[in-house]
């Protein structure tokens, strides 16, 4: 239920209410019983608000059941994610994705919207391609998502000839993944100071952000934030950010980052391997990132410990991300770093700035016109330098 207010808050509502049934098994004509459909009713007649959400999917024929009998607006779980997802989309592929979702969604829902439909003044759940009422079509909206569909795919064309780029230099992928408002994009801003909005409203990062980071083996490696992941986060929803959560499937590592301090944090790590395995990357390399370890108490920050496949880190205060960068750079296999001994002609200014710049220097000694360097350099680097490896 706090899950449930907080995404009511991050859509724009005010909770005025809650009311909780546990039940065998659901009504299949209301969801819920009765007697709490008639307890309902009364609050909703004496508070009067502008909407009911049930945190729940509804099926087409309880959302219209529950709407007649309470004479209110009444959304599921599914459809508020949806308008929060409307919100915050802001590039044209993000709102593309959510689009198709809301569209796919719709699609089933069209006979007989009554209240839903004739309310369409504005507030949560009525964003995106709702507002237009879609003339309730079917032909039009099965057009419109064939239409959606294509653009999108031209999304991935363009996404892939990106990735083929990419890939063409060796450089490993890391995607942040994990529970939404666990603080990955507050990870993403520490590490690569690449300023992505932070908020602690749910979902606030929808559209993928790449940059890159340079390891402590001076390796660089590039790293993807993502959409953050719910319990039941919605199969259309899945489905549509596809092209988005293809960095997911394409990245040699994945970090998976959680809230120290949440009580359902076991819940929620379970939540995020299920949506890693419908995406079919359940068996990637991952590393656990506790994040938020400076709102433990004191005593309790002090007994946590790291181990090879789990870092504790703040990332809004910048604790232990010297430590996580250590811990990435063991675990990535592309590129590996070698140490060796170099000589190079101090007349080879380009080749030495280049050394300086993208290996680790541990010793360097000048002599007879040369400089004699113990360096330490990803084997793309040495391939290049290969005619000044000494012995």
């Amino acid at each position: 239920m706090a899950e449930l207010r907080e995404l009511a808050t991050s859509a724009g509502g005010r909770v005025i209410a809650e009311f909780l049934q546990r039940r065998q098994k659901p009504n299949p004509a209301t969801l819920i019983g009765s007697g709490k459909l008639e307890e309902l009713k009364g609050a909703v007649a004496s508070s009067a608000p502008d909407i009911v959400i049930f945190d729940h999917e509804l099926t087409p024929s309880q959302q219209r059941n529950l709407e007649r009998e309470l004479d209110a607006r009444v959304i599921d779980r599914t459809q508020l994610i949806l308008d929060i997802f409307a919100r915050h989309a802001h590039t044209r592929e993000g709102q593309l994705q959510v689009e198709l979702a809301q569209l796919q969604y719709l699609l089933p829902r069209l006979t007989g919207r009554g209240i839903e439909m004739s309310q369409l003044g504005g507030g949560i759940g009525t964003r995106g391609p709702g507002e237009t009422q879609l003339e309730t079509d079917r032909r039009k909206i099965y057009r419109r998502i064939r239409h959606v569909k294509e653009q999108l795919e031209n999304v991935r064309r363009i996404r892939n000839q990106q990735r083929q780029r990419r890939e063409s230099v060796p450089m490993a992928t890391i995607a942040l993944v994990g529970y939404t408002n666990a603080g990955k994009s507050t990870l993403f801003n520490a590490i690569t100071n690449a300023g992505v909005l932070e908020s602690a409203r749910m979902f606030a990062t929808l559209d993928p952000t790449l940059r890159s980071v340079t390891l402590p083996s001076r390796r660089r490696v590039l790293l993807s934030d993502t959409v953050g992941f719910i319990r039941n986060l919605p199969h259309t929803l899945v489905s549509a950010f596809r092209a988005t959560l293809e960095e997911v499937q394409r990245a040699s590592l994945l970090l998976h980052v959680a809230d120290v301090t949440s009580s359902a944090a076991r819940e929620q790590q379970a939540q995020v391997e299920e949506v890693l395995r419908e995406l079919e990357s359940q068996d990637k390399p991952r590393l656990y990132v506790m994040n938020k370890v400076d709102l433990l108490p004191e005593k309790k920050r002090e007994s946590l410990r790291d181990t090879d496949s789990l870092v504790h880190v703040s990332a809004a205060k910048g604790i232990g991300l010297d430590k996580l960068l250590e811990h990435i750079d063991a675990q990535i296999e592309g590129d590996p770093v070698r140490r060796v001994q170099l000589r190079v002609p101090q007349a080879e200014g380009k080749a030495l700035a280049t050394l300086e710049a993208k290996a680790r220097v541990f010793a360097r000694e000048y002599r007879d016109g040369y400089v004699d360097l113990d360096v330490q350099a990803p084997e793309s680097l040495l391939r290049k330098m290969k005619s000044f490896v000494a012995g």
